[in-house]
């Protein structure tokens, strides 16, 4: 509980820019300003340009050839159109989504417009096929517009699952009645203690029931499972041994919300529970750079002795891909007696 005095203070701070960046990107049709984005952006162009490349040419070396000369315009075109959509995000966002579009597509033509260009001054395209170069441009950003906003309408009713998910397997009926079986015993004899368990089940299910944005800060994660294993500390007492390292420079990185709560769910379910002598658990964040390192590890047992289905673990994998795509990382394994789960997303 000590921990989240600290965390509070970030918590306060960063409040009013979290609700400006939900709000930012509320209204949002499209978002280029990712990693795998840009991939998968340039991926395409790139398998559309050896296709058209095959059209004249009769033998691999043609195409080999005419496949670098449209390169040379297409690549630098697909970049110009992406910087220009991320630059632009904040503007675009205040705008109809039917706006929104047109301006995608003026961009890609205007990116046409500049992959002609480049092959113009270097010499390498006469004549200069202007309309040609700029339609294909808009034909190209339509594409992977839509394809962009496609991918955001099936990425609503997924989060939607995931999160239902979530709460059938983190709000267990067993946890709620020994939770209220401990603050009975402690209403007698310790009363403040009751009271301040109760506390920690209400913010706990309140956060759990409350609609959630598309994501919430590190800290804001770490002060709900702090919350959670001081009712479990009740509980279990001194068969609970929790051990917190908290880089306050992480607290800003962007989760899920309540993607953390389960897994120190998990390590008490499979640590603590089955054994009289209890587990450690440890939780750990690290700024790496533009990165964050976030571990959750307990020990356990009997190795193999209690063995899950898996679904949490991969129900945090699947909501971690759909907020940071390739940019997150998730492992998860046992070694030495030790299970612990390691996420990497950016900052």
């Amino acid at each position: 509980m000590k921990d989240s005095q600290i965390l509070s203070v970030f918590e306060s701070g960063n409040a009013p820019i979290e609700q400006s960046a939900v709000a930012a990107s509320s209204s949002l049709l499209f978002d280029v300003c990712h990693v795998g984005v840009v991939l998968r952006a340039v991926l395409f162009v790139q398998a559309v340009v050896a296709v058209a490349a095959l059209f004249g040419a009769n033998t691999p070396l043609q195409w080999l050839s005419r496949m670098a000369l449209i390169t040379a315009g297409a690549l630098p075109a697909t970049l110009a159109w992406l910087l220009a959509s991320c630059a632009l995000k904040r503007l675009l966002a205040r705008l109809a989504p039917l706006v929104q579009q047109l301006i995608a597509l003026l961009l890609g033509a205007l990116a046409g417009g500049y992959g002609c260009a480049v092959l113009v001054f270097m010499g390498m395209l006469e004549p200069a096929p202007w309309w040609a170069s700029s339609a294909s441009g808009a034909m190209l950003a339509g594409i992977l517009t839509n394809v962009l906003v496609l991918r955001g309408k099936a990425r609503t009713p997924a989060t939607a699952t995931a999160r239902l998910s979530e709460l059938q397997a983190r709000i267990r009926p067993h946890f709620l009645f020994n939770t209220l079986n401990s603050a009975i015993a402690l209403v007698r004899a310790e009363p403040r203690k009751a009271e301040s368990l109760l506390e920690d089940l209400s913010d706990l299910f309140r956060h759990a029931l409350m609609e959630q944005s598309e994501s919430v800060s590190l800290a804001q994660e770490i002060e709900l499972a702090q919350r959670y294993l001081a009712i479990e500390q009740v509980r279990f007492g001194e068969r609970i041994r929790v051990q917190w390292s908290i880089d306050e420079q992480a607290n800003q990185a962007r989760l899920p919300p309540l993607l953390l709560q389960p897994l120190v769910e998990n390590a008490v379910h499979h640590g603590v529970e089955p054994s009289p002598e209890g587990a450690d658990i440890k939780v750990s964040t690290q700024c790496r750079g533009s990165r964050v390192v976030i571990k959750v590890s307990n020990t356990v047992p009997c190795p193999g002795n209690r063995r899950g289905n898996g679904l949490a673990l991969k129900n945090v994998n699947e909501r971690l891909n759909l907020l940071h795509d390739v940019q997150a990382n998730f492992q998860s394994g046992l070694k030495n007696g030790v299970y612990q789960v390691r996420m990497e997303i950016p900052l």
